[in-house]
């Protein structure tokens, strides 16, 4: 049976809205990650057969391929192709699962899987703001569509909709949100003082670590924030921080590993997607982990390590509840929140970090999945060598 081998893996810090990668053009940001992978890996960058990159909101600097355009901005060989991909947050995760699934079929050998976001430069929901609708607020793409209304109606299709039928339905109160928040922000900002995430980071310029842990933040100041749905409980305080970062890594087959002379660090052992409820949108992690976990024929308790992106704070708390997950294992680094959460990046990002943990740490599985637009969720589990 193929095989389909993580051999590198790498990404830049993450920065802030308006921070030390805001300025940076999404081609340069997805360059830099590039030319990090084919230099630690050692591979000879031609013998590449595809970059599959994830992004969302791809106008201006984001369009036009930027996966193509990130490679070539990299000064690497042009004869090497690209295509950038939307699943939405997931949009890099199913970069992965694209790549291993090419590697898998037999068809490729050696696939780049990444994926690039400047929120700061290209706001969420771009395009949708340029027809003149409020950010995040409005129907977007689905307003105007016979066919949506009549399935759906005219239900808010956005994700604060979204966390807020997720906290009503798990019985997750704000007091429980903030408190996640918190353990978010002081579990990244341990991983950043121990040096945690030293070896999958590549700097850029100035900006040497992750910009968004708040070492000042407290129960307390969470407590004075106004909810961002009138009469809610999700403030910006438990939703994922607008960011800006890149991340890539390489697969390879069996084949490749032989003569390329490359070292398998991971394995994939499983991929999948399904998708559930486009209204609360953000509950799919939930049906499609237990799927992932029949199909594999795995338990929860055969995961050494979970990522689950912390889209927002509901969303990891009503998974942890239904799945019965040890929340030791879980986002052990840190998340979204306080780490930030570089929409088309995430998916490479998390894997990243997830393969170095389970280095760090001696465990044999992880498992990674996420939330996203349209009411879909992602989920690989690896197996270290």
């Amino acid at each position: 049976m193929a095989e389909a081998y993580i051999v590198e893996a790498v990404r830049t810090p993450v920065g802030r809205r308006k921070g030390g990668l805001s300025q940076v053009h999404p081609a340069d940001l997805g360059a830099h990650v590039l030319k990090a992978l084919v230099e630690r890996s050692g591979v000879d960058a031609a013998a590449v057969e595809d970059v599959v990159f994830g992004c969302l909101d791809t106008v201006g600097p984001q369009a036009g391929d930027i996966a193509r355009t990130a490679w070539l901005a990299a000064g690497l060989p042009e004869e090497v192709p690209g295509v950038t991909i939307d699943r939405q947050c997931g949009s890099s995760q199913q970069a992965i699962h694209f790549a291993a699934q090419g590697v898998l079929s037999g068809t490729q050998d050696l696939v780049v899987a990444g994926g690039v976001q400047n929120m700061t430069m290209i706001p969420i929901a771009f395009a949708s703001r340029q027809a003149g609708e409020p950010l995040g607020l409005t129907d977007g793409p689905f307003h105007g569509s016979v066919g949506w209304q009549e399935r759906y109606g005219k239900q808010p299709v956005n994700q604060f909709h979204g966390a807020e039928l997720i906290a009503a339905k798990w019985g997750i109160t704000r007091r429980d949100q903030e408190e996640f928040a918190l353990r978010s922000h002081q579990r990244a900002l341990r991983a950043i003082d121990e040096g945690r995430f030293a070896r999958e980071t590549v700097a850029y310029g100035d900006v040497t670590v992750d910009e968004g842990p708040r070492r000042d933040t407290s129960l307390e100041k969470m407590a004075g924030l106004n909810p961002v749905v009138e009469g809610g409980t999700i403030t910006a305080a438990c939703s994922s921080q607008v960011s800006d970062g890149a991340a890539a890594l390489l697969i390879a087959s069996e084949q490749a590993v032989r003569e390329h002379g490359l070292t398998p660090r991971a394995r994939i052992h499983h991929l999948s997607v399904r998708g559930e409820d486009p209204i609360r949108m953000l509950s799919a992690p939930i049906p499609a982990t237990a799927y992932a976990l029949k199909r594999s024929g795995m338990s929860i308790g055969d995961i050494d390590l979970v990522e689950i992106n912390e889209a927002f704070a509901p969303v990891v708390l009503a998974w942890l509840k239904e799945t019965g997950a040890d929340p030791s294992k879980v986002n052990v680094n840190g998340g979204a929140i306080a780490l930030g959460h570089p929409l088309g990046a995430t998916g490479v990002k998390l894997m990243t970090t997830l393969l170095h943990e389970l280095e760090r740490t001696g465990g044999r599985f992880g498992l990674q999945t996420m939330c996203e637009g349209g009411g879909q969720a992602n989920v690989t589990i690896i197996e270290r060598l």
